[in-house]
């Protein structure tokens, strides 16, 4: 491989380059990044290659960028690496400002900081549990409504004819409610799009995602779930949940809305990347518990799906906020049902109660389980669609078509099904539809499709025998499968828990049925009910690929640990054989986004790759007594916006790492020397300075400097990291990963034997480098 060491520069002007027909720079490899390296070698000026300036103009430019910059975006391309994410800093600056602070603390105020992290938990489960109880009031009311005129209009023309009315009254009652949730995210909110479980990964793994724990955000994410489920698309509500407790738990803990302009002046010792990551696990965590009424699984999910520091007391906090949210939704359920105390709803979605004599099952029956999460991957590969609509107009174009294509297939499924089923005294369906089935008998394709999918999963869980016949669950299965792949990616706030669930339930229960009729006293062993479980589960964890907390979730949402063995063999098959083909729909999400993500490992075959071959070099570096104007003039460079300068005396040896933000800060503030000399009364910096302009730190241009303060002298002794994390140049590369990923860094400075500063590491210099089909491939950076 050739030599990687250095990278060209990108500049924000690339967009003008490519419609003069050079394209976007791809910046490994090329002429341009020869001659860079040939040019900034020659002098004395070190500079960084390629760090992006998403914490900063993002937060200022976003609106236009929601207007003006989504047509410009990159094609999604897996094979691509975008420059406009950046980590997050989840180690602590530990300048002189920090170390004094924490000296002056005692140890009751220490003890004082633990309570208030404990308080921020417990509103953190208080406010999900609350939001998610909204959201199921609000689903129920509305959905109970647009079903029970459906269903009206249905009888009344099924007698006197004209039901080709009541298919369009509920393809535009569907489309007319998409359309509103579509609306608000399209043109307000596009992060709220989807369940944001692969958003929220990211931030966990380290990721800056722009807007993504915004109030804004969380207000289009409920309201966009709720017409998404009540719009009859095949989508869950469940999922959204996860996205919504991450952005409480980050609006909570900050103590201070930055989009309402309000401070309540609380909390502000946690305005900072490390603390906050911490506290959007626990909102996660309880976003899970809330869904699923699983509060140890959420805990897992946290811990699963990306927190890479943990500890024993931040384990105790999220189980705290993940009790605390289930406890909420309950109690606040229990009194709607006009039931107070009784704390029998968990979740939102409840799997209901598998009695004793259905859950047996036997040693000659995991072979089949095992063999259904062998199924359960390969319904994930179509999942993925490969046409992106990015004007918003035609997102909510689409997205009404969906609605109404999916109203106008259910309708024809039920009109043309012939399983008619007898209707008991004690029947659990919602909305029975009668239509051509005979007096005291309803059609047993409505219970699936006329329904909200959480209740459809329930009846396939639960139903008695014969309640479905095979044609039924058949074509059920198809229709709702390709139905869900179209509805996955289209620009509405929707989850795919609910419709994997239904999804596997259904051709489980196939498999149940199938089992019971080709089998010598399979009508006694081969439950039904038993098998939806387990295609179910197969089916969600064939697509989602979580293995640990997905199985306590399953056996906390059914209330029985009976089946622990079985759903932990069969989600452990689908991983195991879906890695084998491709990855989950996550994970190739987050690959589409082009984010630099890092796994928990790094690539099998790199041990033979070094520091000195993956960093970024030539680096810009200051003094520790650095001019104000080479100061402004390195922050303005719009073709280099980079984070991170290292502070170095001469000949470049290192003496710390200061970040962007803390130099705008200094600037914004006019810390200079000469000033400090002649106002003796000027106020020294705090950290609190600091944190009152976290996370949207203004841009450089902002800032207005003088000619005459631009000759000043700026001392960032004070200020900056005078301990960065180092490596030496022949580190081997799983090593950097390791020390990369585990103390959740954002900057690694690569040093040479005489302490000189010779590259910078960054997560993008890491994550380019995966293993492909031919061994270990390197992905290309391009700016987005």
């Amino acid at each position: 491989m050739a030599n990687i060491t250095k990278k060209v520069s990108w500049s924000s002007r690339a967009d003008e380059l490519g419609a003069a027909g050079e394209g976007t720079p791809l910046l490994n490899g090329s002429e341009q990044s020869r001659a860079f390296r040939e040019l900034s070698e020659g002098g004395n000026i070190f500079q960084i290659g390629r760090l992006s300036t998403v914490d900063l103009e993002e937060e200022v430019t976003s609106d236009e960028d929601s207007v003006k910059g989504r047509p410009k975006e990159i094609p999604h391309n897996e094979k691509l690496l975008s420059l406009k994410y950046e980590s997050l800093d989840y180690d602590n600056i530990e300048n002189q400002l920090f170390l004094e602070e924490e000296r002056r603390m005692s140890h009751m105020s220490f003890r004082c900081l633990e309570i208030s992290r404990w308080v921020i938990c417990g509103l953190i489960g208080i406010l999900t549990g609350l939001i998610a109880c909204c959201i199921d009031i609000i689903v129920e009311k509305l959905a109970g409504f647009k079903y029970q005129v459906v269903k009206e209009n249905i009888e009344k023309f099924t007698e006197v004819g004209g039901l080709s009315v009541s298919l369009l009254l509920w393809a535009v009652l569907n489309s007319a409610i998409v359309m509103l949730g579509a609306l608000m995210v399209s043109f307000i909110e596009p992060v709220a799009a989807g369940s944001g479980i692969p958003q929220i990964k990211c931030y966990l793994n380290g990721v800056k995602v722009p807007r993504v724990v915004r109030l804004k955000t969380l207000m289009v994410k409920v309201f966009g779930v709720i017409c998404s489920v009540v719009g009859g698309l095949a989508v869950g509500k469940e999922g959204p949940m996860i996205h919504s407790g991450s952005v409480v738990a980050a609006g909570v803990s900050q103590g201070r809305s930055t989009s309402l302009k309000k401070d309540f002046k609380i909390f502000e010792y946690f305005r900072r990347d490390t603390e906050k990551r911490d506290f959007v696990s626990a909102g996660a965590a309880a976003g899970v518990s809330a869904a699923f009424g699983a509060p140890v699984g959420g805990v897992l999910f946290s811990l699963e799906e990306g927190a890479s520091f943990w500890n024993q007391m931040l384990t105790w906090r999220i189980f705290f906020a993940s009790m605390i949210s289930t406890f909420t939704l309950n109690f606040f359920l229990s009194i709607y049902h006009n039931n107070p105390g009784d704390l029998s709803n968990p979740g939102l979605i409840n799997f209901g109660r598998f009695e004793n004599d259905s859950v047996a099952y036997y040693l000659y029956e995991i072979p089949l389980f095992i063999a259904m999460g062998a199924i359960g991957k390969n319904l994930l590969c179509v999942y993925i669609l490969t046409v992106y609509v990015h004007r918003p107009y035609l997102q909510v174009m689409e997205a009404m078509l969906v609605a109404a294509v999916t109203a106008t297939v259910s309708f024809t499924m039920i009109y043309f099904s012939t399983d008619c089923q007898p209707l008991d005294p004690e029947h659990s369906e919602e909305y029975p539809l009668q239509l051509f089935c005979a007096d005291g008998e309803y059609n047993s394709m409505a219970t699936a499709f006329f329904n909200t999918p959480e209740r459809s999963v329930r009846s396939l869980f639960h139903n008695q025998p014969g309640t479905y016949n095979p044609l039924t669950l058949g074509l059920f299965t198809l229709t709702y499968f390709f139905l869900a792949c179209w509805t996955y990616g289209l620009a509405v706030s929707a989850g795919v828990f609910i419709p994997s669930l239904l999804i596997g339930a259904a051709w489980g229960r196939l498999c149940g049925i199938l089992l019971a009729t080709t089998t010598d006293n399979g009508s006694i062993w081969a439950d039904p009910g038993k098998y939806a479980l387990i295609g179910a589960a197969a089916q969600l964890g064939g697509i989602v690929r979580m293995t640990l907390s997905l199985t306590v979730i399953m056996v906390e949402a059914t209330g029985n640990v009976t089946y622990g063995l079985p759903i932990m063999l069969v989600l452990m098959t689908a991983k195991i054989v879906g890695d084998y083909f491709v990855e989950g729909l996550y994970d190739v999400h987050i690959k589409l986004q082009s984010v630099p993500f890092l796994h928990w490992e790094a690539p099998a075959t790199s041990h033979w790759l070094t520091a000195r071959e993956v960093m970024s070099s030539p680096v810009t570096c200051l003094s520790r007594i650095e001019k104000v104007g080479t100061i402004v003039d390195i922050l303005s460079n719009t073709s280099t916006n980079h984070n991170g300068f290292p502070v170095v005396v001469q000949p470049a040896k290192l003496c710390g790492l200061i970040l962007r933000s803390q130099l705008i800060v200094l600037l914004k503030h006019k810390v200079f020397v000469e000033l400090a000399r002649s106002r003796l009364t000027q106020r020294k910096l705090l950290l609190k300075d600091f944190r009152d302009a976290y996370p949207r730190f203004p841009p450089i241009q902002s800032i207005h400097v003088s000619q005459d303060e631009r000759e000043c002298m700026m001392d960032l002794t004070e200020f900056m990291n005078a301990t960065p994390y180092t490596v030496p140049q022949d580190t081997s590369l799983p090593r950097v990963f390791k020390l990369f990923r585990a103390l959740g860094l954002r900057h690694l400075v690569v040093v040479d034997d005489e302490n000189r500063v010779i590259g910078l590491v960054t997560r993008k210099d890491l994550a380019r480098y995966h293993m492909g089909k031919h061994g270990l491939e390197e992905l290309h950076l391009a700016q987005t």
